[in-house]
């Protein structure tokens, strides 16, 4: 078949060359898969004589690339059911080996046989491909899905093979990267796509994610340092041989006689490349094709380019917020504490917070906040009130005092935000609990047996209003009873005044302690997932008990 001519234009979509003869083939199989006729025209396609093949399994005469045995169980099985089977699959014919498109399909009733039409295919792009790759890449903002939609529009259509590569430091640092000569270039294989060949095949080959050296003297490379397209015909030593290395690697790696590198580069920036390559029956690529592939590569650049700046933006993120998690607390062995924290919508942090800090002679410092508003916003209002009501609370203060300061902190701020939070001091020893409201929900009592009450503690400004003194109240601890701080998160909603959230709590307590010497972390979790259903907020609960 003739090699594309610059300027040849085909149909509006992309398409293998049409029907030829010369490359078509029928034969039949019985229902086990053994070759029952085998027409001249099979012998002249697959390069092998009838004599030779007759009585064969079908797995031993051509489909003999890695994972293609089970495609012809799958397509027995098909057929067998009555079904047609098609696919495109990579496989050795007369001169050579390439994509084939198989079309398998009953001849008659149950064993009656199977017929097996072929067909060798060959690349060819018409105008109205670019059309179509732009509608198809770029459908998300993740980085190896985007890679496998350039991929997957480049194969068949364009090119038998085609790999996605983007400078590694780009990725892992954000650093642009300017290949110089002499230095090679580290990049990272974000795809691989062969013609007829299954994604899991082509990935124990040339895997996914994996980091390697272009030397200076890859086409690739040179791709990348020129910004140019670059034509070869064989693959570099250095690479070949890492690719021969992979089982199936060698066959993989010689199969293949045209070869077409060019650069990604986005707003700017050289991204890394794009390398195709043509089966020795496609036509060799051309000065039509390497337009082509340059228009691929400019919306594929973009797109990736686009994918990369987002998962930067999310990992950043993630690595903040996952910063702005408490750590670990340290327990005293008289005292069982449980928590848990519930952002609302996607952020792994908001406004809420909640600290833990023993104190000498056995007591231990309990603070529940929740910062005005949602986003990151609040979250970095919350880390500064944290860290100082974390401070405050290890210096032994009292907890009117620790919230007079935070009032002072907050009223301080170039923002003026408002928060509420409880202060709590529990003395182990003698079983009692004095605490401080800054505008927060009141803490509530669960005693043994299910029974709970309201802690009538004096309820406070919030923080930021500059109210200067908070009052205090001590309460008793009796033997067995847990104490619960949350924020108005757990309690409150638009469709729930907070004095109805507060009695959904209690209920909740209630029957999550109602058996004596119940674990404070599974009840936790059951308080916490049984009121999170009407939830708007940021939700946390603290529970802590004296052990006896």
């Amino acid at each position: 078949m003739a090699a594309q001519k610059a300027g040849d234009h085909g149909s509006a979509l992309p398409r293998r060359r049409g029907p030829d003869l010369t490359g078509l083939a029928a034969f039949t199989l019985d229902s086990a898969g053994r070759v029952a006729s085998w027409p001249v025209s099979a012998g002249r396609l697959f390069g092998h004589p009838a004599p030779a093949v007759a009585g064969s399994h079908v797995c031993d005469v051509l489909m003999t690339g890695p994972g293609q045995r089970e495609l012809a169980g799958a397509a027995l099985a098909e057929v067998a059911a009555g079904r047609v089977w098609t696919a495109t699959v990579s496989m050795a014919f007369a001169g050579g080996s390439g994509p084939v498109a198989l079309r398998w399909e009953p001849l008659g009733g149950p064993d009656a046989g199977v017929l097996v039409i072929g067909q060798h295919v060959s690349p060819d792009v018409g105008p109205g491909w670019l059309r179509e790759a732009a509608d198809r890449i770029g459908t998300t903002l993740d980085l190896p899905r985007t890679a496998r939609e350039v991929a997957d529009v480049a194969v068949p259509a364009f090119a038998d093979v085609a790999v996605i590569f983007v400078f590694e430091r780009l990725l892992a640092a954000d650093e642009p990267v300017s290949s110089q000569t002499g230095h090679g270039a580290v990049v990272r294989r974000l795809v691989a796509r062969v013609a007829g060949q299954p994604a899991a095949v082509t990935d124990s080959v040339l895997r996914p994610g994996e980091v390697l050296v272009f030397g200076d003297d890859s086409p690739s490379f040179r791709a990348m340092h020129t910004r140019s397209p670059v034509l070869f015909d064989r693959l570099d030593e250095e690479s070949a041989e890492r690719i021969a290395r992979r089982p199936g690697g060698r066959d993989l790696a010689s199969g293949w006689a045209s070869f077409l590198s060019v650069p990604l580069v986005a707003r700017g920036v050289v991204l890394g490349c794009a390398t195709f390559g043509r089966a020795p029956q496609s036509p060799d690529f051309g000065p039509a094709d390497v337009a082509a592939a340059g228009e691929l590569a400019s919306r594929a650049a973009v797109c990736i380019d686009n994918a990369r700046l987002y998962h930067r933006e999310r990992r950043t993120a993630f690595a903040l917020q996952r910063g702005l998690l408490p750590g670990e607390p340290r327990v005293p062995a008289a005292m069982e504490v449980a928590h848990r924290y519930l952002p609302v919508g996607a952020s792994m942090v908001g406004g809420d917070w909640h600290d833990i800090v023993a104190l000498p002679g056995a007591r231990v410092a309990l603070i529940v906040g929740d910062a005005m508003g949602h986003g990151p916003e609040a979250a970095a209002v919350m880390v500064q009130l944290r860290t100082a009501a974390h401070l405050l609370a290890g210096l032994d203060l009292p907890p009117g005092e620790v919230l007079a300061r935070l009032d002072a902190l907050a009223a301080g701020m170039p923002t003026s935000p408002y928060a509420t939070c409880m202060s709590a001091v529990i003395d182990t020893a003698a079983s009692t609990c004095v605490l401080a409201a800054a505008g927060h929900p009141p803490p509530v009592l669960a005693l043994p047996g299910g029974a709970t009450q309201v802690l009538a503690v004096p309820a406070g400004l919030p923080l930021g209003l500059s109210a200067g003194t908070f009052e205090a109240a001590q309460v008793t601890l009796p033997p067995g009873a847990t104490l619960a701080l949350y924020t108005d998160g757990l309690a409150e909603s638009r469709t729930r005044p907070l004095d109805d959230g507060i009695a959904a709590l209690r209920d909740a307590l209630g029957s999550a302690l109602d058996q004596p010497g119940t674990p404070l972390d599974s009840a936790c979790e059951t308080v916490t997932q049984a009121l999170r259903q009407r939830g708007e907020d940021d939700m946390t609960l603290v529970l802590a008990r004296i052990r006896r």
